[in-house]
């Protein structure tokens, strides 16, 4: 059995701003670089085999993890917001009233404009997952909160219809366990990356 360890690229401009980005290539900002500079991986993980996202903020951030020779993964990449991106979620609710909360109500089937459900991103993750296992060997993939999401509905059964019976924390890596049938289950949870580095 293969075992994934999730791990969200570090803050940008437009999270701080909690605009919508999507698979809209944005860096890491000033702040995020900051925020990854302080993480570092757990011994348990640091000879394990690196994927990353093709966007921006996700292969920065492997890199400063020193994941230096990741292999860019495209079903990594995080849900695709349509007609949605780039806008602020306030003034999007403010704008759109109901229907928004009409289309969260949907849980796993949300859908956005022209864009990806996470049921959608489930699909190509999980797919992904499966040629893993198949192949054995851990791995650590860094990737979008929508992602990480998606994977652990997947794995414990919740419908993104309600809060998830478990919270998970963002500057952490989130270890999932993967059969060769690209079923997942929980390994570990919130696995910290603010280790206290030793003196050089």
């Amino acid at each position: 059995m293969t075992r994934v360890a999730f791990i969200r690229h570090g803050l940008t401009r437009w999270n701080l701003q909690q605009r919508i980005q999507g698979r809209t290539d944005t860096p890491l900002s000033d702040t995020g670089r900051k925020q990854v500079g302080t993480w570092q991986l757990p011994i348990q993980l640091q000879a394990w085999s690196w994927f990353v996202s093709p966007l921006q903020r996700a292969r920065q951030t492997a890199e400063l993890l020193g994941g230096t020779l990741a292999s860019v993964e495209p079903r990594l990449t995080e849900m695709h917001w349509g007609e949605w991106e780039g806008e602020l979620s306030a003034e999007l609710r403010a704008r759109l009233g109901d229907a928004v909360l009409v289309n969260e109500a949907r849980g796993l089937d949300f859908r956005p404009p022209g864009g990806e459900s996470p049921r959608d991103v489930q699909g190509r993750v999980l797919e992904w997952c499966a040629e893993l296992a198949r192949n054995d060997g851990d791995v650590i993939a860094v990737t979008h909160k929508g992602v990480i999401r998606a994977v652990y509905a997947a794995a414990s059964g919740w419908d993104m219809r309600s809060a998830p019976a478990q919270t998970m924390q963002w500057q952490c890596a989130h270890i999932f366990h993967v059969n060769r049938d690209g079923q997942v289950s929980v390994h570990a949870l919130n696995v910290s990356l603010c280790q206290i580095k030793s003196a050089p």
